[in-house]
C-alpha cells in the first residue's frame, strides 16, 4: 500500500505489477503509472462524437484516419477535435506530400502519418493512380513536419527490417506495420491450413469486405449501401503464420541495429544524421537480393522476392 505524508492510502502495488514492470520494462506508461492508450476515429458527427467518448474515457493519442488526409473534411475534423483537450495528442493523416503535411499541422495535429498506397493489401495507386513512392512521401513531409516540431508516421510498404531502417533513416518518428505482424498470433483471425500450410486472412481496410462492414467512410463511400456499388482500393488475402509476435519484433529490431552499425550511428538521431541515400537500378535491386540459387531453407527474416 502507498500513503502519503498523512497517511492516506494513494495507491496499491502487487506483486504482479512488480512481475509485469520486470517483464515488460519498455512499456509506455503515462505519470500515473498507467498504459498509455490510442484510438482511431473517423470524419464528420459521427466521427467526432466517437472522439468526445474516447477523451471522456481517458484516451492518450486519438488517430483522425483516412485515406486522403488533405481534405477539407479531414482539416475540420482536426481542428475539432483539437479543441476537446489540450491534453490529447491527434495524429492525422495518410497523405504523402509537404502540403498536405503542413495543412494537417496548421489545422491542429501533433504528428502526421504519411503514406498513400504503399501497403501490402492497398491498390489505391492502381485503381485511383494516386500515390508517391513511399520513401519520396516521407522525405517530402519530413522537411515540412520537423520545421514545426511536428513526428512524421511511416504508414505501410515496410516488408523487410531494411525498409524499417530506412525509413527511420530519412526521418520518420515511428513505422507502422501491418502484414509483417499479420500472421502473428496476437494478431485477429484463426489459423487454418492451405496446402498443408499456416495461413492467416489478411484484409485492407479498402476491401470490399472491410468497407461493407465499417470502413467505407475511411474511403468517403459511407453513404453506399449496395456492396456492389462499392470502389474498393484494397484486397482480401492471406499471410503465413508466423507464431508469436515477440520473434518478429525481434527481427526488425536486429535488423534496425545492424543497419545502425554499418552506418556507425549511436542513437536514431545520429543514424539519421550519418545515413545516406543512393539511387539504385533495377539490376542493383536484383543485385540486393539472394540470387542465383534456390533457397533451401527459410530465413526468418527473409521470405524472398523483390
Amino acid at each position: 500500500v502507498v500513503v502519503d505524508r498523512d497517511g492516506n492510502c494513494v495507491g496499491l502495488i502487487t506483486v504482479k505489477d512488480i512481475e509485469k514492470s520486470q517483464l515488460n520494462p519498455h512499456a509506455t506508461k503515462d505519470a500515473q503509472g498507467r498504459l498509455r492508450a490510442a484510438a482511431a476515429t473517423s470524419v464528420g458527427d459521427d466521427g467526432f462524437e466517437r472522439a468526445e467518448r474516447l477523451i471522456d474515457a481517458g484516451v492518450d493519442l486519438l488517430v483522425i484516419d483516412t485515406a486522403h488526409g488533405h481534405s477539407q473534411r479531414v482539416l475540420d475534423a482536426v481542428t475539432r477535435a483539437k479543441k476537446l483537450s489540450n491534453s490529447v495528442r491527434i495524429l492525422a493523416g495518410n497523405v504523402a506530400t509537404a502540403e498536405g503535411t503542413l495543412a494537417l499541422i496548421d489545422a491542429g495535429a501533433d504528428a502526421v502519418k504519411i503514406g498513400i498506397g504503399p501497403g501490402s493489401i492497398c491498390t489505391t495507386r492502381i485503381v485511383a493512380g494516386v500515390g508517391v513512392p513511399q520513401l519520396s512521401a516521407i522525405m517530402s513531409a519530413v522537411e515540412t513536419a520537423h520545421k514545426s516540431g511536428v513526428s512524421v508516421i511511416a504508414d505501410g510498404g515496410i516488408k523487410y527490417s531494411g525498409d524499417l531502417a530506412k525509413a527511420l533513416a530519412a526521418g520518420a518518428s515511428a513505422a507502422m506495420i501491418g502484414s509483417l505482424l499479420a500472421g502473428t498470433d496476437e494478431s485477429p483471425g484463426e489459423v487454418y491450413l492451405h496446402q498443408g500450410r499456416s495461413f492467416k486472412a489478411y484484409r485492407g481496410m479498402g476491401s470490399v469486405g472491410a468497407m461493407a462492414r465499417g470502413s467505407a467512410d475511411r474511403y468517403f463511400q459511407a453513404e453506399v449501401r449496395d456492396t456492389l456499388k462499392l470502389v474498393p482500393e484494397g484486397i482480401e488475402g492471406q499471410v503465413p503464420y508466423k507464431g508469436p509476435v515477440s520473434g518478429v519484433l525481434h527481427q526488425l529490431a536486429g535488423g534496425l541495429k545492424a543497419a545502425m552499425g554499418y552506418v556507425g550511428g549511436r542513437d536514431l538521431a545520429d543514424f539519421r544524421e550519418r545515413a545516406t541515400f543512393v539511387r539504385i537500378s533495377n539490376a542493383g535491386l536484383r543485385e540486393s537480393h539472394a540470387h542465383d540459387v534456390t533457397i533451401t531453407r527459410e530465413s526468418p527474416n527473409y521470405p524472398g522476392g523483390a
